[in-house]
């Protein structure tokens, strides 16, 4: 079987063209034996195409990966959306925990995603870390273990593949990984004690992969090579945690792997380091030929490769599509869990009375990323669709976005968005917070604050739905 097969290309939908300006890097995929791919956007019938098609030219299974912490429909238009990890856990209830990874798998499953890379099981313990926060169930080492349990357990249920991320533990970071290499300065013996509990409990729970963090951690290796590079941090997983399923990079586009060289290079050292599946690397035909050419000369290399092809055949044989899966519609239960969200008492203040017509006033600190944000729009869109008058003369409004964000570089609101924020506040009769709960504290005055968690639609059309009972 070819080291192809370890390797995992992107596949990125577009609004002008869907995927049909992947075709040539697929053809290079399925050329050189790809094991399958990582799906970014797309609308459930184009994914369903897609994922199909891949299969059927590929002529045997394949594992079809997507980024779903926040149900199929965070990437998948048609589909389930659900609230961000934080939020769900702050319900309180593990079979609401549980229901998410079953629903999120089975609308995986029905579009022909096989592999949810999710959930996120880091700590989100670092205030300033840009990258984690609300991905994170919370801070708290047990309750973190037991939702991250509770959702594997869901997941794979059905028959989808979970994925623990990201090993050892991303929370204690004060910079994102995708622009460069983070290290966390913990000691071992308080890393062992608090950020590898809930992995220990991913384990326990039976997750089929494991995600590396491009992260150092020099307490567990004194070379400062990060995670997805280090023999042995990695050794920690496989052997003392007793993970025996497939360990898989981190997005080896990001900053933080491109430390360790061209992608190539990058590719062997990590797999040398005991990393089974590579994600995303910049040039995918490059780190296959490279795969194939050490494992010809290296004996070394052609055991790890054969070790981890293994672990490949075990894993597909654990989620199989040999047919595609019937189309689901969507379940519903996401609405209930946002407004079930909203009916919690305020972040700050007393609910108030609102007037119509709402002004509403939006203050985005998502925008100038590598990828665009979101709309903003869709709070104003569902409120003019239940005639709700929208304009200046009634309540001002505030819709506040500051979510983790690649390459955003902040964990809180930039200069531009305070001074927006200080500017509208006056007058105001509401914020919406699209954010961490702990942003509340950057707010100014004391204008009642109703916490939406993430600028997802989703909970944007919650806010909606809540500032619609609250218009008199």
């Amino acid at each position: 079987m070819s080291a192809g097969r370890l390797v995992f290309p992107a596949l990125r939908w577009r609004v002008d063209s869907g995927f049909a300006h992947e075709a040539a890097a697929i053809a290079a995929a399925l050329e050189f034996g790809a094991g399958g791919f990582i799906l970014f956007g797309g609308t459930a019938d184009t994914v369903f195409e897609l994922t199909a098609r891949l299969r059927r030219e590929a002529g045997r299974p394949l594992l079809i990966a997507a980024d779903l912490e926040r149900g199929a429909g965070q990437q998948v238009a048609g589909l389930d959306e659900l609230p961000p990890p934080r939020a769900l856990a702050s319900l309180g209830d593990p079979a609401v925990l549980r229901g998410a990874g079953v629903l999120t798998a089975l609308e995986a499953l029905s579009v022909g995603i096989n592999w949810v890379l999710a959930p996120v099981v880091d700590l989100d313990i670092e205030p300033g870390n840009p990258i984690v926060q609300t991905r994170a169930f919370g801070p708290d080492p047990d309750l973190v273990a037991a939702a991250a349990a509770a959702w594997i357990v869901g997941c794979e249920a059905p028959g989808a593949l979970a994925c623990a991320k990201h090993f050892p533990g991303h929370g204690r970071t004060r910079a994102d990984s995708h622009d460069g290499v983070p290290v966390v300065d913990a000691d071992a013996k308080l890393l062992e004690s608090t950020d590898l509990v809930p992995f220990r409990a991913a384990i326990g729970a039976g997750v089929s992969t494991v995600m590396t963090a491009h992260v150092a951690y020099p307490a567990l290796d004194p070379s400062g090579t990060p995670a997805t590079f280090s023999a042995p941090i990695l050794s920690l997983l496989r052997n003392q945690l007793g993970f025996p399923g497939l360990i898989v990079s981190d997005a080896l586009m990001m900053g933080g792997a491109r430390a360790a060289g061209p992608p190539a290079e990058a590719g062997l050292a990590a797999l040398r380091a005991g990393v089974d599946l590579l994600l995303y690397p910049d040039d995918p035909p490059a780190v296959a030929a490279a795969l194939e050419r050490a494992a010809r000369t290296d004996p070394r290399t052609a055991s790890r490769v054969e070790a981890s092809l293994a672990r490949y055949e075990a894993a597909l044989r654990a989620a199989p599509l040999d047919e595609q899966p019937e189309r689901l519609p969507p379940a519903g239960s996401s609405l209930a869990a946002a407004d079930w969200l909203l009916s919690s008492p305020l972040l700050r203040g007393e609910a108030p009375r609102l007037r119509a017509p709402l002004e509403l006033v939006i203050v985005d600190d998502d925008q100038g990323g590598v990828w665009p944000a979101s709309p903003t729009n869709w709070v104003a869109d569902d409120l003019r669709a239940h005639g709700v008058a929208l304009g200046p003369g009634g309540s001002k409004v505030i819709l506040a976005f500051a979510e983790p964000r690649a390459s955003k570089g902040r964990a809180g609101f930039g200069p531009a968005s305070r001074a927006a924020l200080d500017r509208e506040a006056e007058g105001a009769a509401l914020i919406a917070l699209f954010a961490h709960p702990r942003l509340v504290d950057e707010l100014p005055g004391s204008t009642p604050v109703l916490l939406a968690w993430h600028r997802q639609r989703l909970m944007q059309e919650a806010v909606a739905r809540w500032l619609q009972a609250h218009t008199g």
